[in-house]
């Protein structure tokens, strides 16, 4: 094994982590260069990346960008860089893990007028991106497409999204308008790898799901 890639683990394990540059405990993550690479040089040039990017917007093509890293090592990094952002980054985006919360997330349409069609992006760990509002008027499913949602998500990289409408009447029946939407809109979803948790229908105080 090369000595180069020892070294890191040595220093990690008489030293501990806080004693490593950000690129030996890249080097450990990595593994190995494989042959002809200089593993240490490929740990500084994804070192160099991530600062360029910013952690937030970094993708696994960014890291496979990087010479002398495959499809296994990149997943490998882009998960461990994931996992670290998710639980060691202070989190101030709300947690929406719940109906009530997310019902919460769209109090600024419960009592307009008209109709308004709105989303919530989350990210993958169900962490609020951005509140939208996509259309105002009589809601139906030819009004309602796809496009404009989903063009919102893939742009904020979300993870999955929940769409939210309120009813002007104070009532909270769901009508069959109301099913199409959630249909057309979750199976859309499903081929851009996008998921819809939920389709919240809000009147005065109260909120039901409208999901088929």
């Amino acid at each position: 094994m090369d000595n180069n890639q020892n070294m890191p683990r040595e220093k990690l394990s008489k030293k501990g982590a806080a004693a490593l540059s950000d690129v030996e405990l890249l080097q450990i993550v990595i593994g190995s260069g494989g042959k002809g690479n200089d593993f240490k040089q490929i740990a500084k040039n994804l070192s160099e990346k991530v600062r360029k990017v910013g952690l937030d917007a970094l993708t696994l093509e960014d890291v496979m960008s990087i010479k002398g890293i495959g499809f296994a090592v990149a997943a490998r990094v882009f998960a461990s860089l994931e996992f670290c952002s998710r639980k060691f980054t202070k989190q101030t985006a709300p947690l929406i893990d719940s109906p009530e919360k997310a019902a919460e997330q769209f109090n600024f349409i419960r009592n307009r007028k008209q109709e308004h069609f709105a989303l919530i992006t989350l990210n993958g760990a169900r962490r609020l991106i951005n509140p939208h509002v996509i259309t105002i008027g009589t809601l139906t499913a030819s009004l309602v497409h796809p496009r404009e949602v989903f063009s919102v998500a893939i742009e904020e990289r979300a993870a999955s999204i929940i769409i939210a409408h309120n009813h002007p009447s104070g009532v909270l029946d769901i009508s069959e308008d109301d099913r199409e939407v959630s249909s057309r809109i979750k199976q859309a979803g499903e081929l851009l790898g996008i998921r819809l948790d939920d389709h919240i229908v809000v009147a005065g105080d109260d909120f039901v799901s409208a999901m088929v």
